[in-house]
């Protein structure tokens, strides 16, 4: 992955140098507005380089989950810096079809179908990737970027034949819709992720019948459920059980695990097993009065399972 995105951003350099010097040349703001979101994408690419390298690296005691929202955060600031684009580039489509600029449609053109080579090129490698959300989100700056050129080559051709220059605004108006749709679809999934929302893919009241069908549970509660990274989830739960030896309550931990990683793909769990109802208060366990510990035996048995 690591590899994948040096090469996108050795390409992304190049690019953005040569749109920046044939767009002065060709008196062309459609190509030199093209070198500005180049550069945005070199920077979307450095900032998900830099969160892939953190992603790996290994929890410390002062992060314990280790660096996993780093891709989340990239993808977030990415999207941002998108939807702030799209409304750029609309606003100057607008500023353009009140005062037209005359340009060259061939330099235009030629330049262009290199970007649309060299965008595709790195969409296409970034696809592999694109089930991460931060890769994601590069993945949909390159496309973006790869339909705008298409659409400054089809601009110049429909300049050169028939003249009429609001062409060009036009497309990038479509074109900047289209950036602003994918970008707030990310930044939904990142913010739900960073607001420890429970993951799109799940849903709450299936997790907790999987985990009540096993047997010997009595009862579910105080159950959440959230994203560690776009791809991993953790689960924390108490479980009301029947008395019973520690021997025995390890099984339905066991067979609660193993119902929550292959339904789910759960692997970070933490439940807590309670021999009576335990109160939650505000969505914390509340410990009962000293009486009903010595009346009811309330016991805690901690079940851990750590397995990534």
């Amino acid at each position: 992955m690591q590899r994948v995105l040096q090469l996108s951003m050795g390409l992304t350099a190049a690019y953005v140098a040569a749109t920046f010097f044939f767009g002065l040349r060709a008196h062309s703001l459609a190509l030199i507005s093209e070198a500005g979101h180049n550069l945005s994408d070199l920077a979307a690419i450095a900032l998900s380089f830099v969160a892939v390298y953190f992603q790996a690296q290994p929890a410390t005691e002062r992060k314990t989950f280790g660096y996993q929202r780093a891709g989340v955060l990239a993808a977030f600031v990415n999207a941002a810096t998108l939807v702030v684009l799209s409304v750029w580039i609309a606003i100057e489509a607008i500023h353009r079809m009140t005062a037209p600029v005359a340009v060259q449609p061939k330099l235009m053109m030629y330049v262009a179908a290199a970007g649309v080579l060299m965008n595709g090129t790195v969409a296409t490698l970034l696809w592999r990737f694109s089930r991460d959300v931060n890769i994601r989100s590069v993945f949909l700056h390159m496309l973006g970027d790869t339909l705008s050129t298409a659409a400054v080559i089809a601009g110049g051709a429909a300049i050169l034949f028939t003249g009429l220059t609001w062409i060009d605004p036009l497309l990038s108006i479509l074109i900047a819709a289209m950036i602003l749709w994918s970008s707030i679809g990310i930044i939904r999934e990142t913010l739900n992720i960073l607001l420890e929302g429970t993951p799109r893919s799940l849903q709450l009241g299936a997790v907790r019948e999987a985990m009540q069908s096993v047997t010997g549970v009595l009862d579910v509660h105080d159950l959440h459920v959230w994203s560690l990274g776009s791809n991993s989830h953790a689960l924390a739960s108490h479980v009301t059980i029947a008395e019973m030896p520690m021997s025995e309550c390890s099984s339905i931990l066991t067979d609660i695990n193993c119902a929550l990683r292959d339904r789910f793909h759960i692997t970070h769990t933490t439940i807590q097993f309670e021999i009576t109802g335990c109160e939650t208060t505000d969505g914390c366990s509340a410990p009962p009065p000293r009486e009903a510990v010595g009346a009811h035996g309330h016991h805690h048995h901690h079940g851990h399972d750590h397995a990534h």
